[in-house]
């Protein structure tokens, strides 16, 4: 059994601790379950996505599907996991579930039976995870395609349904499955009230058992022109560093459709297997609260908070101290560059907020203050008109590209550890409280030398234009010569 776990989305209804370019996925939002200085470090959601699968005796090394932009964060991640073997894919740009799936099937042996999850979903019961992964395989052995049918505990409007028709499996040990009537859209509360209390409709979870073989030639029977995309795409792949880079023309050319619309709601190999396991999507801060630790009032806490009556709240704080006093059922989340406070109960409207951060053009929706680079991270500290400053930290043995800027100087000034700075043609080494200064036009790198410590600078830039894109990479060791990115 491969794994195969897509992380191509971004979570704007966790803003603003989610953004674009560091969705949920890739955030560490839940404890993980070790002891209290276990969790100092806690495991990102596609971590633990990754580990519950581990955790079974069947799985191969697993195929993560991701958006370009993501790419060096996944495969850091991947490292931290010593999962040896994983393949990487790159999509090029989101195109749903069902071209997501393809690229992995078509990467995958025919014969292999894939099993895929979404990246940033929550399963508390690993074990009951692990008897219905059982269960689905031989199903999924004989021709099927196995959906996962999360057994409801309310009547839940937000999710889609899953009715499950007669039975077409059964074990006693591991429990039945039942072929697929009919998949159903999100429902009105009383239609979602009538689904719960039949006991025949399952919320759609959106996680699937298959061989590759099978997915395949039912998408290219029922969407040919995704398959046809993707496999152009596949055949048109390259090698990049760890990555699967696909041909980007020709996966542009596949429809925006998801794994329902292109093949469940159509084939008849659909078969439903019932999944109790504490499963949670997270797609909010209400649902992401339900499911965190929480204290004797009811009140989930990350970071330095203070409380006074205060109850049934979710309060978060990343850079400064955040004190509630009087308040019940709210969210707060302070980070570096943005504050969000809202009632517990209208969480699913911060999507709101994130339209108009759109409509704006804010960067709050693209990234943190703190932006990851595969070679370390910068946080911008300050800025004005023509000047910015940064805290820079790169990692042991890591460089920067040999680049120059047409409309920005730089002056570095080593805080820790040991800098070697290519500055035009010289190579220098400065230390710490030793400086630098490169003018504009002038090609220049910096790197680390330790292979133990991290390197610290601060950078001063100014310029007329300071923007990410005033970049001109001529090598790099990440692959993104000649790009901004």
């Amino acid at each position: 059994m491969i794994p195969v776990v897509l992380s191509g989305g971004v979570g704007s209804r966790l803003w603003p601790l989610s953004r674009s370019k560091h969705p949920k996925q890739l955030l560490s939002l839940i404890d993980n379950g070790g002891t209290d200085d276990e969790k100092v470090d806690r495991f990102s959601m596609l971590q633990q996505t990754l580990l519950r699968v581990q955790a079974g005796d069947s799985a191969e090394p697993p195929i993560v599907v991701c958006n370009e932009e993501h790419r060096f964060m996944v495969g850091e991640q991947l490292q931290e996991l010593r999962l040896s073997g994983a393949t990487i894919i790159l999509e090029p740009e989101g195109r749903n579930t069902a071209p997501a799936i393809a690229l992995a099937a078509l990467q995958a042996k025919p014969d292999s039976v894939l099993l895929v999850m979404p990246a940033d979903h929550v399963i508390q019961n690993i074990d009951a995870f692990q008897r219905a992964i059982s269960h689905a395989l031989p199903i999924a052995e004989r021709g099927k395609l196995v959906t996962f049918g999360i057994v409801p505990d309310s009547p839940e409007t937000g999710y889609g349904y899953i009715k499950g028709g007669d039975r077409d499996g059964e074990s006693q040990d591991q429990g039945v499955s039942y072929k697929v009537e009919e998949f159903k859209e999100k429902p009105d509360a009383v239609t979602a009230a009538e689904y719960v209390t039949s006991g025949h409709y399952f919320w759609n979870g959106g996680i699937f058992v298959f061989q590759a073989s099978v997915y395949l030639a039912e998408l290219k029977k029922h969407a040919p022109n995704v398959f046809a995309a993707c496999y152009a795409a596949m055949q048109g792949k390259a090698i990049d560093l760890d990555f699967v880079r696909v041909d980007e023309e020709a996966f542009a050319r596949s429809p925006d459709i998801s794994i329902d619309y292109a093949v469940m709601e159509n084939t008849e190999l659909a078969s439903v297997v019932p999944l109790d396991v504490g499963w949670s999507d997270v797609g909010s801060w209400s649902a992401l609260w339900e499911v965190s630790s929480k204290d004797e009032n009811g009140n989930t806490l990350t970071g330095d908070v203070l409380l006074h009556d205060t109850h049934n709240s979710h309060i978060i704080s990343e850079s400064k101290l955040v004190a509630t006093v009087g308040i019940d059922n709210m969210v707060v989340v302070e980070t570096a560059d943005a504050v969000l406070v809202a009632d517990k109960s209208q969480t699913q409207d911060v999507k709101e907020i994130v339209n108009q951060l759109k409509a704006q053009n804010r960067s709050q929706i693209i990234h943190h203050r703190k932006v990851y680079r595969p070679w370390g991270w910068y946080d911008s500290i300050d800025s004005g008109e023509r000047f910015q400053v940064k805290r820079i930290q790169v990692k042991p043995g890591a460089s920067l590209s040999v680049q120059m800027h047409y409309h920005r100087a730089e002056h570095w000034v080593v805080v820790k550890g040991t800098a070697e700075v290519t500055h035009g043609d010289q190579v220098i080494l400065l230390r710490e409280n030793e400086s630098t200064f490169i003018p504009i036009g002038t090609t220049h790198s910096l790197r680390n030398p330790s292979e133990s410590q991290p390197l610290e600078i601060i950078e001063v830039q100014s310029g007329s234009y300071l923007g990410e894109d005033d970049i001109v990479r001529f090598e790099d060791s990440y692959g993104r010569a000649g790009t901004t990115k």
